[in-house]
């Protein structure tokens, strides 16, 4: 049975990851008390991630395990709300073999293959229809999540997060690094990020997510990047009015497993893994676009335009990094190659 864990403390399914990762989970697991989580039957395997129990990626998780529980002996215990840690603190859970399945950013998992950093280049994916194109069907991107297998885990399978845009308190679209030139615009801490948004003509203003509402009132910042749902659920269309559909980034979440785990299933267990995967995929999308059009709609009450454009300005601009990014190894080149051969 999924069992949805809300507290408590898990037990170790041996002793030996008891004393491998003791260290490791002692931080997460402090504060959570009494015993009804977990067991140490192997065919009981254990599922975190850091969004809600309402978020799609829960929806899309319990959908993976009630398909499994099903068609194999597995049975599962989902923790939400990043109970045992941020996604860094998860990859290790993963690894020691302490959690079976976890759900994490493309981006904690560059530390372990830097080619997962191709998923930041900006206009790696130039469409939507492109991005699941390539998720769905590249050899490279199967390459890529089976690379980490030596560190303890693998891919198998992912979840849309939608694509980032830029959105401002002025009035129009940015349609152009000309339209952005001055503009002071909220990004994402990391080099790529920043690098990204000043080749598209703004100043880059790096900025945790919890400053941006107040930053936008007080003029502090011209603008930020994210999907639309910044809009409504944080209340960002309050003060930014203007929403361009840049579409620079598609930044997909990862679902890992432990290799430990992957390893003492059956080849047929295995494809009922891909085959779980793919309902999950479903009803996560189906929750994500409902929740974006919600957001849009909101936003739309609130006075926000939304703006349609030639995407063909910024992905000039952005070349040196494609460029940067395929000079680095021969495997890069190989896998953007890869990538952009899906472009219709």
């Amino acid at each position: 049975m999924i069992k949805q864990k809300d507290g408590g403390i898990f037990l170790m399914k041996s002793m030996m990851k008891r004393l491998f990762a003791g260290a490791l989970a002692a931080a997460v697991l402090t504060g959570l008390t009494g015993c009804s989580g977990g067991s140490q039957d192997p065919n009981h395997l254990l599922i975190v991630h850091g969004h809600g129990d309402w978020h799609p990626v829960n929806i899309g998780l319990e959908k993976f395990a009630e398909d499994m529980e099903a068609e194999t002996d597995y049975t599962f215990s989902i923790y939400p709300n990043g109970q045992l840690g941020d996604d860094s603190a998860m990859v290790q859970l993963v690894k020691a073999g302490v959690v079976d399945v976890a759900k994490v950013s493309a981006g904690a998992l560059e530390q372990f293959n830097p080619a997962y950093s191709i998923f930041s280049i900006p206009y790696v994916f130039q469409s939507t229809e492109h991005y699941f194109d390539v998720m769905n069907n590249s050899e490279a991107v199967q390459e890529i999540f089976n690379s980490t297998r030596d560190d303890g885990f693998i891919a198998i399978g992912w979840f849309d997060s939608g694509s980032r845009s830029i959105y401002t308190t002025k009035e129009g679209p940015a349609d152009s690094p000309a339209a952005l030139k001055g503009l002071k615009i909220r990004t994402m801490n990391s080099p790529t990020s920043v690098e990204m948004i000043n080749n598209m003509g703004a100043a880059a203003t790096p900025m945790s997510s919890g400053e941006v509402y107040t930053s936008l009132q007080q003029g502090i910042i011209d603008g930020a990047e994210n999907n639309e749902t910044v809009l409504g659920d944080d209340g960002h269309g309050e003060v930014a009015k203007s929403y361009t559909y840049t579409q620079h980034q598609y930044l997909p979440d990862i679902v890992i497993m432990s290799v430990e785990t992957w390893d003492a299933m059956t080849e047929e267990e295995h494809q009922k893994v891909y085959e779980a995967m793919d309902d999950a995929w479903q009803a996560h999308e189906e929750e994500w676009v409902q929740i974006v059009e919600r957001n849009k709609q909101e936003a739309i009450d609130m006075g926000v335009q939304f703006y349609e454009i030639d995407k063909t300005p910024f992905i000039e601009a952005c070349k040196p990094q494609q460029e940067a990014f395929c000079a680095q190894s021969e495997d890069n080149a190989r896998y953007f190659a890869d990538f952009q051969s899906y472009l219709k």
